[in-house]
């Protein structure tokens, strides 16, 4: 099921999406990296594709829990934000990290996504989780090319106080990009990635800075 979900990520974020990947996983056609081995995979099946459940994924997010992570080598956020202060500010809570959230274009639907958070919700019940993060993407390497929503979430959802977070030094660029009086909130919302406003619409903060992953 992992190989299966593997390939689905591959056909959304290399194929679809335009993602570098290395030789091997080009060869294989399969997203892969590291952290795969350790955490779980959240799948959505459509029952009425033929064949075994592996051929019947269309949707996938990838879950790790911090108990996990602090086990095997830390969180995949933690190579791009600067999460270990805001872990360290709030030892009583249990975090998870969401990633590799992707859906089939077929399947990119109301009903597809609220599967998937209600799968999210249903585990961080089952293992009494109390906040989720992770990293969400923009299309392309050119933050200015994003100016208007990048400033929007800047100016509007940015998490502060204890729950403050930054792209690591090294890899931070502003997203302060626009004044706040010139942001048109509407045409804001209507260019954000699908998958970040999903997050907004759940209460979502976004960190300081963004990074270009090249």
């Amino acid at each position: 099921e992992i190989d299966a979900a593997q390939a689905v990520r591959y056909k959304v974020f290399v194929e679809e999406m335009k993602a570098q990947v290395g030789p091997e996983a080009d060869r294989r056609k399969r997203d892969v990296d590291s952290w795969d081995a350790i955490c779980d995979h959240l799948l959505v099946l459509d029952t009425s594709i033929e064949g075994d459940a592996e051929d019947q994924i269309v949707g996938t997010y990838r879950l790790l829990r911090q108990d996990v992570a602090e086990r095997s080598g830390g969180f995949y956020s933690s190579s791009e934000f600067a999460i270990d202060a805001l872990l360290a500010r709030h030892p009583t809570k249990r975090f998870m990290e969401l990633g590799r959230s992707c859906v089939l274009p077929d399947y990119r639907t109301k009903r597809t996504v609220e599967l998937l958070w209600q799968g999210n919700w249903a585990y961080a019940l089952k293992y009494g989780m109390d906040a989720m993060f992770g990293c969400g993407s923009f299309p392309g390497v050119v933050p200015a090319e994003h100016a208007l929503a990048l400033s929007f979430l800047h100016h509007n959802i940015r998490a502060r106080d204890d729950w403050a977070v930054s792209a690591r030094p090294e890899l931070h660029r502003t997203m302060d990009l626009m004044p706040a009086e010139a942001i048109n909130a509407k045409k804001a919302l209507a260019a954000l990635p699908p998958l970040i406003k999903g997050y907004m619409r759940l209460g979502a903060m976004v960190g300081d800075g963004a990074l270009v992953d090249p």
